[in-house]
């Protein structure tokens, strides 16, 4: 067993878990669109990751391991509770503080018409639109992540993409910006 001094583990926990709280947040609640239960599965995670501290040298990518933990919560939790769908919470994208109101209107708008063209979309897909579009990750990385072939995250992603460019030119006709 590779067991680090108590202080040593909690300055790598400090510096390389910690920061990742708001990322397993955003993708717990893409999952379980409910945002107190995300920040419940965000410290059920954090609590593991610690519990597991003697394992961490064998994690190749802690922040991928960390990410698979976060789904699988998610997904247990989402089966057990079969939730439909919540709001973002507050403040999530507001538009600019210098918005006049019918731009701060516009905008709400069309963050609730994508908010439900997502929430409408299928399970895998929107799992992958959302590690793709809002947290960034790169069609490898979201293979590893999810356990699919790169084809599938490709496939899925194109998907979303024409499912949402769809619902959005049909709520907004062609000008949308």
């Amino acid at each position: 067993m590779n067991r680090l001094p108590s202080e040593m583990s909690s300055k790598i926990f400090e510096e390389q878990f910690v920061p990742l709280k708001d990322k397993l947040y955003r993708y717990a609640l893409r999952i379980l669109r409910d945002s107190p239960e995300a920040e419940d599965v965000v410290q059920d995670i954090l609590v593991k990751v610690w519990k597991k501290r003697d394992l961490w040298h064998t994690w190749d990518n802690k922040e991928a391991m960390c990410m698979t933990m976060t789904r699988n919560l998610s997904i247990d939790r989402s089966r057990r509770k079969s939730r439909q769908t919540t709001d973002l919470p507050e403040h999530y994208d507001e538009p600019s503080p210098d918005a006049n109101p019918g731009e701060i209107t516009e905008a709400n708008d069309t963050m609730a018409l994508i908010q439900k063209i997502m929430d409408d979309l299928p399970q895998k897909q929107r799992e992958v639109i959302h590690l793709r579009e809002i947290d960034g990750y790169t069609y490898q990385e979201i293979s590893e992540l999810l356990s699919i072939s790169m084809s599938q995250v490709k496939i899925n992603v194109h998907r979303a993409r024409l499912f949402m460019k769809e619902r959005i030119t049909k709520a907004y006709g062609d000008g949308f910006r």
